[in-house]
């Protein structure tokens, strides 16, 4: 029996969401899909319910190249209270000690922020997605049940406080890799200094190569609901999930090669890496996919879009 066709409208492309807060990134990925009445979407990974930001959202084509947004570095800024210990390490969870903040100088801090940059281990929170013979870690954690979590290597390219607004408060501009959980880096930090933190407030500034500034709230969207030109506008190219990356330009011929999945020979080609593959023409409707440079010079297919 053949396999059923998805509903909705066959688009590709990336929307940059300004998440709400108090939503799911899958909530958000979900009402974002139905508005767009998109056959099939995908996120590039979980922001929580708390925090707010940059969370890229993948239709059609784009969700073969999700994964290299979900690897990507991200920014955040973070609003951690000193004194307070939650079972979830923020806002959301409850409070299990109340301790008093002691008088911390600016150099006492740099002196303890120093030793979260770099390349770090970091021991994931209970209240993460991280799965445990199947079963996410949160789940288990409001069942009050704790297992031992590996250490993860992480790095922190990053690290600045931004503004001390009370005593008792910290605002931070983080700039990390993949799989920082910052959560845990505010109850690490709150250790260190003596009194335990959470974390109140947390914003994605970033994600790989997209910023803030280009993102779309969900009201802008939900205003027009219904008007496909005006939200079909929104959508970067597929190409955009790769955009850092260098790029090479294909003959027509050369290209059908590579479609047959045949590494080729591309004069001025990187020497190594991952490049982005275009036609001669050079738009964005040209976007073939991405490869990876072989030992002997050639550009060999990796992920390719469907013509």
């Amino acid at each position: 029996m053949g396999r059923r066709g998805r509903k909705g409208r066959n688009i590709s492309g990336i929307l940059l969401l300004d998440k709400p807060v108090g939503m799911t990134s899958n909530a958000a990925l979900q009402t974002v899909k139905r508005l767009f009445n998109a056959c099939k979407a995908g996120h590039t990974g979980s922001l929580d319910p708390l925090a707010t930001g940059v969370l890229p959202l993948c239709f059609g084509e784009a969700t073969k190249f999700s994964q290299f947004l979900l690897d990507a570095d991200k920014r955040y800024q973070a609003t951690i209270k000193l004194g307070v210990v939650t079972d979830s390490g923020d806002a959301d969870g409850e409070v299990l000690e109340r301790n008093e903040v002691p008088v911390i100088d600016d150099r006492s801090l740099e002196g303890v922020l120093e030793g979260y940059r770099g390349a770090i281990s970091q021991v994931p929170s209970m209240y993460s997605a991280i799965k445990k013979d199947g079963q996410p870690l949160y789940k288990l954690a409001r069942q009050g049940i704790e297992v031992e979590r590996e250490a993860r290597d992480i790095r922190i390219d990053e690290l600045v406080v931004l503004e001390r607004p009370a005593a008792d408060e910290l605002v931070f501009d983080v700039h990390c890799s993949k799989g920082t959980y910052i959560r845990t880096l505010a109850e690490d930090i709150g250790r260190d200094l003596g009194c335990g933190a959470h974390v109140t407030g947390l914003r994605r500034t970033a994600a790989g190569p997209f910023g803030i500034a280009e993102s779309v709230t969900m009201e802008s969207l939900e205003a027009a609901e219904g008007h496909w030109d005006a939200l079909d506008q929104l959508l970067l190219p597929v190409s955009e999930a790769v955009k850092n990356w260098p790029a090479v330009e294909l003959t027509e011929l050369t290209a059908s090669y590579l479609r047959q999945g045949q590494p080729v020979q591309v004069a001025n080609a990187p020497t190594q890496g991952w490049v982005r593959i275009f036609s001669e023409a050079g738009d964005k409707d040209a976007f073939i996919g991405v490869g990876e440079i072989t030992g002997d010079g050639k550009v060999a297919p990796k992920r390719l879009v469907a013509q």
